[in-house]
């Protein structure tokens, strides 16, 4: 089992940043952020490997950048020039190669007004 934990989210205006952070409780190879809006389907936003291989939703490519810490199994997203359709529950994922299932963080709530 692995436990995320989730923090940063709140309220930001259109063209305003936030960073989002989530903690692993122990390491896993691939981790990222998904994020589900109201009456919408979860969507990926971004992932990234252990070695540094990251992967963008072409909606936030140039936007927002994912980055981690293998010492310490933590992942960010920093996430610039926010839209208000960036407006979303944003959730912690984590994911070893071949596993059945990945593992969630709770979410943690972004709300950009225009």
């Amino acid at each position: 089992q692995v436990q995320l934990v989730e923090s940063g989210g709140g309220l930001v205006q259109a063209g305003g940043s936030l960073r989002l952070s989530c903690a692993a409780s122990r390491s896993i190879f691939k981790m990222g952020w998904y994020r589900q809006a109201p009456g919408k389907q979860r969507e990926l936003v971004a992932t990234i490997t252990s070695g540094g291989t990251t992967n963008y939703a072409d909606s936030v490519k140039g936007r927002f950048s994912i980055s981690r810490d293998n010492a310490k199994n933590t992942v960010a997203l920093q996430m610039n020039s926010l839209k208000p359709e960036d407006t979303a529950v944003y959730y912690c994922s984590a994911r070893n190669p071949g596993a059945a299932m990945a593992y969630w963080g709770n979410g943690t709530l972004v709300t950009v007004s225009s």
